[in-house]
């Protein structure tokens, strides 16, 4: 017995607020009698119509563009109607309410309803309906909300590489070889007499050598295709009066955080976005570290602490105009030591000497940077330190596609497999345990598209877009 069909859903897919335009979105099995009643004509699939979008009594609500598109050949696979209509929330929410009123009004010729069930769509369940329908597998529907999400132009134009199926193309291409290489090796099982000559005629080493190359090359990309989408949480942190809030507003361009001679201006942080060759540091602000003076400070230097922990990169501002001093040494001391005690192995540190246009002829460390927060010398510098922390291999932004956290997760449990596979082919294990790691490698991928996806994973995924999405 076939499955139901879905209930039809109806939502404002554009965003909260006033605007020049607002559409309302229908989605499911024959939405014709509904689009005749809302417009009072047949509409010609795919082809924009003007006209009035009519109440019950046939008084116009507005007038604006309706446009069908039948099933299948539509962004969810089923019927979809686009009401756009004139971007004011009130106007909006009348047509909304209208395709709910229509839909249970009898059709005149069938006299049954004209769209049982309508009701209001979940967040993202018209993305969920296109990847259920087959019209986008799972990382491209992910792409969607990182297209929407993009921070810089260079994110933007990756996530539409990965909606346009980039990333999906390279995954699939990495399962049709590991899919080829299982029927051999599964094969080779039934026959184990002949299983060296087997794999020796096959190179089945050969293959399992390539996927793995492929696979690090696509674990690569996918890496600098998450930097452009996350980012990167960036903590400056120091002692007061080292310039952490100057050098925030130089690096921001603005006046964002209050700048005084006084110690302990800052008390809490200050965040500000910024790119650098299209990627996106999330930059914070801190109280500088020192014994507090009063309980708000004590509360400030806490979650400077608090944000250092959770940091991807930190950058220590020391002072060169008090680089010799006794006090300001101990003082430094003790910061070093909480960094050592608080911050989780393998973040890296970055030193930054500040007032260098003060102090010129002041020494620091090799591998250290000098700047001038006021002057703005060393910024450059600065700013190439910083994609070399996180791995950014510039130029390379116009071939990548975006990833996500668990993209990556799923590419690493591949590698592993693959990696154990390898384990296996160059020692003494038995094909089935080769067999399966490969089959696990391919489950691991397939997560990725969604051939392999639990429902709760689908949930959370589709529960963060937007509503009309």
């Amino acid at each position: 017995m076939p499955a139901a069909a879905p209930d039809p859903i109806v939502a404002i897919a554009t965003a909260p607020g006033r605007g020049a335009v607002g559409i309302v979105r229908v989605s499911g099995a024959g939405l014709g009698p509904l689009a005749q009643a809302l417009t009072g004509r047949v509409l010609t699939p795919r082809h924009a119509s003007y006209g009035p979008f009519t109440e019950a009594d046939g008084s116009p609500i507005d007038h604006g563009l309706a446009l069908f598109f039948p099933a299948p050949h539509s962004y969810t696979g089923e019927d979809v109607l686009e009401l756009q209509a004139h971007g004011g929330p009130v106007v909006l929410q009348l047509l909304l309410a209208r395709c709910l009123q229509a839909a249970a009004e009898p059709d005149p010729v069938r006299g049954a309803p004209r769209l049982p069930h309508l009701r209001l769509a979940r967040p993202g369940e018209f993305t969920e309906r296109a990847f259920l329908n087959d019209k986008l597998d799972l990382a491209q529907a992910e792409a969607v909300m990182d297209l929407i999400d993009a921070s810089t132009a260079a994110a933007a134009r990756s996530a539409s590489r990965s909606l346009a199926g980039e990333f999906s193309r390279q995954i699939r291409q990495l399962v049709d070889g590991l899919i080829q290489l299982r029927l051999l090796i599964e094969a080779t099982l039934d026959f184990p007499e002949e299983e060296i000559d087997v794999l020796a005629a096959h190179d089945v080493p050969g293959q399992l050598s390539k996927l793995q190359q492929t696979l690090t090359q696509v674990r690569a990309r996918a890496r600098q295709g998450a930097l452009l989408r996350e980012g990167i949480q960036v903590v400056i942190a120091g002692q007061p009066n080292a310039g952490k809030s100057s050098l925030l507003n130089a690096l921001a361009g603005a006046e964002l955080a209050i700048v005084t001679p006084i110690a302990g201006t800052t008390r809490d942080a200050v965040r500000q976005t910024i790119q650098i060759d299209g990627v996106p540091l999330h930059v914070l602000d801190t109280a500088g570290l020192r014994e507090a003076g009063d309980e708000v400070e004590r509360i400030g230097i806490e979650r400077a602490w608090g944000h250092i922990e959770q940091a991807d990169a930190v950058l220590w501002l020391h002072d060169l105009t008090r680089q010799g001093a006794p006090d300001y040494a101990a003082a430094e001391a003790q910061i070093a030591r909480g960094l050592a005690d608080r911050l989780p192995a393998g973040v890296p540190v970055l030193h930054l000497w500040n007032k260098h246009d003060a102090a010129p002829h002041a020494a620091i460390a090799p591998g250290d940077i000098a700047l001038s927060a006021r002057t703005g010398e060393g910024l450059d510098a600065l700013r190439r330190r910083l994609l070399e922390l996180v791995g950014w291999q510039g130029g390379a932004g116009e071939g990548l596609f975006i990833a996500r956290q668990r993209h990556l997760q799923a590419l690493a449990r591949a590698h592993e497999h693959l990696r154990t596979a390898q384990a296996h082919l160059d020692g003494a294990a038995t094909l089935d345990l080769l067999a399966e790691e490969l089959r696990l490698a391919q489950q691991a991928l397939g997560e990725i598209t969604g051939a392999f996806s639990a429902d709760d994973l689908l949930g959370a995924i589709f529960a963060r877009f937007c509503i009309g999405k």
